[in-house]
């Protein structure tokens, strides 16, 4: 597990210059363009749907873009999103009413899959799907809104579902969301985390590829 994949969020982005906004995140030094999908019905917000991504690869946005669903019901929306150049397609297992179902469709369509836990959805949800899932994404604060302070309760979390995914044994990527920043990544890694969504920790900064280094650096320490 020497992965550190730093991928900010476009959900604090500039929506007035969202190309360039990732074109400079990316220079800085992410690895992933991390989408916050929406819908006022899973979640109380309304964000961004398949055009956007669209886009972006348009634009020339070559790195993965991991979506992360926050819809319900999401299997209409899976295809999507696949079209318009999706990498990675993960959701929450509240959100579909067959989530095996659910994983195979977005694989069907060339894309990665994962499943998204809540801060309240217990682990025992992966116990059956595990095996079939190339991501999953563990919620550090309830989903819906930018800007939220870290949930400590994750960290122990973190540690109960990379300990299932070693004893797996499959390259299963762990991946925080909500609330991480640069003083708090190295305890998020030593946890088990590999994958870091970072939004206003980045976008809110004048330097991005600063605040990138310091996350990496923290990361590194915290694993030595």
């Amino acid at each position: 597990m020497s992965n550190c994949i730093i991928a900010p969020s476009i959900l604090s982005a500039n929506f007035a210059k969202l190309g360039e906004e990732v074109d400079n995140v990316l220079a800085a030094g992410a690895d992933w363009v991390h989408f916050d999908v929406m819908d006022n019905h899973y979640v109380p917000n309304l964000t961004i749907g398949p055009m956007v991504c669209q886009a972006l690869r348009k634009h020339g946005v070559t790195a993965p873009i991991d979506v992360h669903l926050m819809v319900e019901p999401v299997d209409r929306i899976v295809p999507d999103f696949a079209e318009a150049g999706a990498s990675l397609i993960s959701f929450h297992p509240e959100a579909s009413r067959h989530v095996h179902r659910t994983i195979q469709l977005i694989k069907s369509h060339g894309c990665k899959a994962g499943l998204v836990l809540n801060p309240g959805t217990p682990v025992e949800v992966l116990d059956w799907v595990l095996e079939d899932l190339d991501l999953v994404l563990l919620m550090s604060v309830n989903p819906g809104f930018g800007g939220q302070a870290f949930i400590p309760s994750t960290l122990d979390k973190l540690r109960a579902v990379r300990t299932m995914i070693d004893k797996l044994g499959k390259p299963i990527t762990l991946e925080v969301d909500g609330g991480v920043k640069a003083d708090n990544i190295g305890a998020i890694a030593a946890a088990g985390a590999d994958a870091f969504v970072a939004g206003s920790a980045i976008f809110n900064t004048p330097d991005y590829a600063d605040v990138i280094s310091k996350m990496r650096a923290n990361v590194a320490a915290a694993r030595s």
